[in-house]
């Protein structure tokens, strides 16, 4: 159990100094920002307790918020994304999948992984990116912005997957 939390300490901490100093920093094309903090709430086990997704997410996103000077906005966004995250891992995973199951492009097969994945960082950056902007203005720009930057972060989360685990065989 102890090597579970500092492994989980270990990962919210290398992808929160990834995220503040590099992703935050880098806006493509002026508009895309990925959110790689959300990666932390894809590789929880199925049989992690919803009270305690919660607590990882909201941690997440109030550290995210603490080094990104955001205002609570990525807390919101990790909560409500750690909120959804059992019923989608629950649509993309087998029937027949172990309590102990580890949502992972391994274990459920890179085309399911990319929707799970894809589908969860939709709803961040949905979020993140209506707080910040707080407006319906310019909603093509932002609406942009909302696709370009989940499906970045996106992939992205799927090449940390890749790359944390090389020497397995992907379907």
């Amino acid at each position: 159990m102890s090597s579970n939390i500092i492994m989980r300490t270990l990962r919210l901490l290398s992808l929160i100094i990834l995220q503040v100093l590099v992703f935050n920093n880098m806006h493509l094309f002026g508009f895309i920002t990925p959110l790689v903090i959300g990666y932390m709430l894809l590789c929880f086990s199925h049989d992690t307790t919803r009270v305690s997704l919660l607590l990882w997410g909201f941690a997440t996103g109030l550290l995210h918020d603490m080094f990104a000077n955001t205002a609570g906005m990525a807390a919101a966004s990790m909560t409500l994304v750690a909120m959804i995250r059992t019923q989608v891992a629950d649509m993309f995973s087998p029937r027949d999948a172990a309590e102990d199951f580890v949502p992972s492009v391994t274990t459920m097969g890179l085309g399911k992984y990319f929707l799970y994945a894809l589908l969860l960082m939709t709803v961040l950056h949905t979020t993140y990116i209506m707080l910040n902007t707080l407006s319906f203005a310019n909603i093509s720009l932002t609406l942009i912005s909302i696709g370009s930057s989940s499906l970045t972060a996106t992939i992205l989360c799927v090449l940390i997957d890749i790359f944390t685990h090389p020497s397995r065989q992907y379907r």
